[in-house]
């Protein structure tokens, strides 16, 4: 990685404030706009060497800044091409560069590492890199990126990627974006891809495993492929095989695909939930098998491409927005394909909630719930009531254009709330009131 030049400084933007769930984890004072990682992975004894190139821009002026990065050991940091200062502790790298960068000031970070990746704690278990049986496979939301590489750990900071993997020859490795190149040596072969959408970090994903490729549909501008276990190759293939139609139908009322194309890896493990990343799901074994359950789960994730990858929260006391808009696109799949209607997909989602804890506030649900159950199936009952306060005309031009308007932006809810308004017949406030913000169960408007 060669310096770049230094770049004129840009104009000044205002310091974002710490997200209010995860406020260690990022550093507001700085932008990254693309990172650029070359990464050599040995399986068997799960050693991980990089190096990390971020191109970023100063939003204040800087003596020093944060990257996220957990234990590694660090060979070299250099600040525009010359050896810069630093600590690295308890997850930070905390760089100090040669001169003060000023406010608007474009600069790069290069960052030279070594060590074990494993996956960071958190109250849900192990978060990011996770070595399995034969591979490995990245699963961060929200805060595991730093298991495998050096950045600002904010999902608001979106970037673009350039990823390379070098691994052993029988492994395929699998990243989101576009396969640039695939070069192989006399033992290892080198994966070079490019993920040009701005991106959030704990959207991008590795998976590295021996997988063969099953072509899900040649579609021109949607490429559809899936790395499986060879074994599993014809189950996949059955099981998949309506995502086409899906991804047909998403974009009909959600407007066109935000990405180059969708890729879907079926890890030789049991895993608790399928989990997204951007142009990239990632199932386990047990999600194989048939039935409403397990197609449901392909709906959600695919429609994350969406909401919550393309349109991504600024921070993480919005990710109802993310998560309602998937459920609600899981009760669209089931109304379009013959099965229970949007309506009485609602019904039983009110009826399971009734008979729970009434103490969540979707908008603002707190770090400790912000991936209960009850967020998901509330989250999707708001969708619902806005489809019937709205109608059926408004209801879908409004989902399109929300895709459409914030397509690889970043939104809040007041934004939502701001969207959604435009396209009623009159006032949503008492609407939105109620079920954002008080944590009571509103009664399930008529259809």
């Amino acid at each position: 990685m060669n310096p770049r030049p230094a770049q004129s400084p840009q104009p000044p933007q205002p310091v974002a404030p710490p997200d209010p769930y995860f406020p260690t984890s990022g550093d507001p004072r700085y932008r990254v706009h693309r990172y650029e990682l070359a990464l050599d992975y040995r399986p068997g004894p799960n050693r991980l060497g990089g190096a990390a190139r971020l191109s970023a821009v100063a939003v204040t002026a800087l003596t020093e800044f944060a990257l996220d990065l957990a234990e590694f050991r660090i060979g070299r940091v250099l600040v525009d091409g010359k050896a810069a200062r630093y600590t690295h502790r308890a997850g930070k790298l905390r760089v100090r560069p040669p001169k003060p960068l000023p406010a608007g000031a474009a600069f790069t970070v290069d960052v030279h590492y070594t060590g074990n990746p494993r996956p960071v704690r958190s109250p849900w278990g192990g978060l990011g890199w996770e070595e399995l049986t034969d591979g490995a496979l990245v699963a961060s939301q929200p805060v595991g990126a730093p298991s495998w590489f050096p950045c600002n750990d904010r999902p608001a900071d979106k970037a673009t990627y350039q990823i390379a993997v070098t691994t052993p020859s029988p492994y395929a490795v699998v990243v989101g974006g576009r396969l640039l190149t695939r070069t192989t040596g006399s033992s290892s072969t080198t994966w070079v891809y490019e993920q040009s959408a701005p991106t959030s970090t704990y959207l991008v994903t590795v998976s590295i495993g021996q997988y063969r490729p099953v072509v899900l549909a040649e579609h021109p501008q949607v490429p559809q492929t899936g790395f499986v276990p060879e074994r599993l190759a014809g189950a996949f293939a059955a099981d998949f095989g309506r995502q086409p139609k899906m991804m047909a139908y998403f974009g009909e009322v959600f407007g066109p695909y935000p990405f180059g194309e969708y890729t879907v890896v079926v890890a030789d493990e049991e895993l608790d939930v399928p989990v997204e990343a951007q142009g990239v799901a990632t199932f386990g074994t047990n999600h194989l098998g048939g039935g409403w359950e397990r197609e449901r789960l392909v709906a959600h994730e695919l429609a994350h491409q969406w909401f919550g990858n393309s349109v991504s929260i600024g921070d993480w006391s919005h990710i109802w927005l993310n998560e309602g808009l998937a459920k609600y696109a899981e009760w669209l799949w089931s109304e379009r394909s013959g099965g229970p209607t949007a309506d009485a997909r609602a019904a039983y989602a009110h009826r399971l909630l009734a008979g729970l804890p009434q103490d969540l506030r979707l908008a603002d649900p707190g770090r400790k719930l912000m991936f209960d159950d009850r967020l998901y199936q509330r989250g999707g009952l708001v969708v619902h009531a806005l489809r019937l306060a709205l109608g059926d005309t408004a209801f879908f031009r409004m989902l399109r254009d929300w895709a459409s308007f914030h397509r690889h932006g970043v939104v809040s809810t007041a934004d939502f709330r701001a969207h959604v308004d435009r396209y009623a017949r009159g006032p949503l406030d008492e609407l939105f009131d109620a079920w954002l913000l008080r944590p009571e169960l509103p009664p399930l408007p008529a259809g």
